[in-house]
């Protein structure tokens, strides 16, 4: 009995990995949902065997999901304390983990809204808006932890109490600020562009923040998928790709920009 259990379990795993063939599982900050949804069509132009199943969240909530087992091949964060997470828990081999790309982060109104807005210390913030702020959870969404930092560098922090609203993923706090159920966002650059309902008030300089970095890594799992390899490799260095990225105002890590 226990040896025909052993056959049924292996004909059962065999036929799941013949399933599985060909897909690969992309687990990305919601922040890139755009354009990776650009490069997997224009991968499966290539190679129309594949299947590329976007998962698109925080990357804290999609870190912890990894953590927690859930079948992923490629993790794409918008910073590096949830790439370093999964490091720690096993999850990634380190030698795995490269930068993609980078962005800036910005302050949003709704089309036409007359906001002043200077990112220094002596601008009164709190005071040049009516109602709420909102943003990412700035605990564990990348963007809200950027936010946490630029308010707190800028001593506006405190006066804002009350008022910031902190959202699942940055792209809550974009269509908050769409339906005007926020007087003002931070996100990131390439969210604000994507928008034709807000306008960039301002940017918050680089230097208020920590970088903001996009790395990429194979899991555990996506190591032995030979198509999450190709897939990575496509998403890193393919000039439509880059084009992508580019076009959607994001910037190029140097590590991938074409060379001279």
């Amino acid at each position: 009995m226990a040896v025909l259990y052993v056959l049924l379990l292996t004909l059962v795993v065999g036929v799941q990995t013949q399933a599985q063939a060909g897909s690969v599982r992309v687990y990305a900050a919601a922040s890139l949902s755009n354009v990776l949804n650009e490069v997997a069509v224009q991968y499966q132009k290539n190679y129309p065997d594949s299947k590329i199943i976007p998962v698109y969240a925080a990357s804290s909530t999609l870190a912890k999901q990894i953590a927690a087992g859930a079948s992923s091949d490629l993790f794409y964060a918008a910073d590096l304390d949830w790439m370093k997470y999964l490091q720690q828990k096993k999850w990634l081999n380190a030698a795995q983990v490269g930068t993609v790309l980078s962005n800036q982060l910005v302050l949003i109104a709704a089309k036409g809204a007359q906001i002043r807005f200077q990112a220094h210390p002596s601008f009164a913030f709190a005071q040049s808006f009516n109602g709420h702020l909102c943003t990412g959870q700035m605990q564990s969404v990348p963007a809200g932890k950027y936010a946490k930092q630029s308010l707190s560098a800028l001593q506006w922090l405190a006066s804002l109490t009350g008022r910031i609203v902190e959202t699942d993923d940055v792209r809550a706090a974009l269509t908050f600020v769409e339906r005007g159920e926020c007087r003002l966002g931070i996100v990131y650059k390439t969210d604000a562009l994507i928008s034709n309902k807000v306008q960039i008030v301002g940017t918050f300089p680089d230097t208020l923040h920590a970088p903001i970095l996009y790395p990429v890594a194979l899991t555990r799992q996506g190591e032995n998928n030979p198509e999450a390899i190709r897939f990575k490799q496509f998403s890193l260095h393919s000039p439509q790709a880059q084009r992508i990225y580019h076009n959607a105002g994001f910037i190029l890590h140097p590590q991938l920009r074409p060379s001279a």
